[in-house]
């Protein structure tokens, strides 16, 4: 199993199209993606205790993903047929049912295109990682882990939270922003904004921190 390896996608950057088999059939990612966002995620192997807990996990939550209009799609180097059975191992031990695909990326053409394979870790598996996709196909954020550090399924609740508020509304949200909290607005560039927002009923820490209901 070798392929080229290409630089990480970056923030901003279109995300890679490709056609692959899945878990539930052959999908080209543009059209099976349509008009939501879309949370792709790496796992390092199938039949392995970390993985099984985040596939569990993710599985658990997708209604709770799927409210927030994004779709769950996983990835990693084995074949579908391992990918299958493990699914219904999945479903055998943990009673848990996977809904979303699975990709078999046995040629590593996918996970080479998002930056998957670091050799440092390991050249045979693929790292943990997390692409938060909008419905423009723009990588929009990711977070990466190593092999032996199961990930945090809250964190990526509460960044898909903060990416589609801040898409909304035009502020940005502060350290360990929820769902609920005040939201930042944005500094102001002018004179005329800095009085704007002096006289605004913003909560004021100063003029380039100011804080709002939403």
């Amino acid at each position: 199993m070798s392929a080229e390896i290409t630089p990480i996608p970056r923030i901003g950057d279109d995300a890679p199209d490709f056609t692959a088999i899945t878990t539930h059939g052959e999908i080209t990612f543009s059209n099976w993606q349509g008009d939501d966002w879309v949370i792709l995620f790496s796992h390092p192997a199938d039949f392995t205790p970390v993985c099984t807990t985040e596939l569990t996990e993710f599985a658990d939550r997708n209604n709770e993903f799927a409210d927030r209009g994004i779709k769950l799609i996983g990835l990693s180097i084995d074949s579908i047929h391992s990918h299958v059975a493990w699914v219904q191992n999945i479903n055998e031990i943990m009673g848990t049912k996977i809904p979303y695909p699975l990709i078999a990326d046995l040629d590593m053409k996918v996970a080479n295109k998002y930056g998957l394979i670091h050799p440092g870790e390991s050249s045979t598996a693929t790292v943990r990682a997390v692409f938060i996709i909008d419905p423009n196909r723009k990588i929009r954020a990711l977070i990466y882990y190593p092999l032996a550090n199961g990930r945090n399924v809250d964190e990526v609740v509460r960044l898909v939270d903060s990416l589609q508020t801040t898409d909304s509304n035009s502020c940005a949200t502060p350290v360990n922003w929820n769902v609920g909290e005040k939201v930042i607005v944005p500094p102001p560039k002018t004179e005329a904004e800095v009085e704007e927002r002096l006289n605004s009923d913003h909560e004021k820490l100063s003029f380039y921190l100011m804080k709002r209901d939403l």
